[in-house]
């Protein structure tokens, strides 16, 4: 037999709040799940869909979503097509945000730079400075977001 794992101990491992997990059994995002004297029984199955949940909320899909998802789940292979193509377009979202974040982490390298560098040698030198001249990882960070 699986070990299983009570809603606390699931909220604890998960720093997720008890109220969060209920409004997913509530939404049908656990359909398997199993209660033993109305206690909510959480096995390897629900721990996996909790991975797929929290990874599909944090790529940006609302809850709504995740149930279309689980539903398509339900109705077995012949929706992996349909599957799939969430997985892709939820993976060219987080990496459109990754681009996007990136270019602020580049400007504030360069940003954390410049001042460094203007209260060493001076604003007027460090501002006249050229790419070619910078560290090499803040002249690629300069070109990235000075284009």
């Amino acid at each position: 037999m699986s070990k299983t794992y009570t809603i606390g101990e699931i909220s604890e491992m998960w720093g997720l709040p008890i109220s969060t997990l209920r409004y997913y059994d509530k939404e049908g995002l656990f359909p398997g799940l199993e209660r033993k004297s109305g206690i909510r029984q959480f096995t390897e199955t629900e721990i996996e869909t909790l991975r797929v949940i929290e990874c599909l909320k944090k790529s940006g899909l609302e809850i709504k979503d995740i149930k279309r998802f689980m539903d398509m789940c339900a109705r077995g292979s012949e929706t992996f097509g349909e599957r799939k193509a969430l997985f892709e377009s939820q993976k060219s979202a987080v990496e459109a945000e990754i681009s996007r974040l990136q270019a602020t982490l580049d400007m504030l390298n360069y940003k954390c730079w410049y001042y460094e560098s203007a209260m060493t040698i001076g604003e007027e030198q460090t501002k006249a400075m050229k790419p070619e001249e910078m560290p090499e990882a803040v002249a690629e960070a300069y070109l990235r977001t000075h284009v």
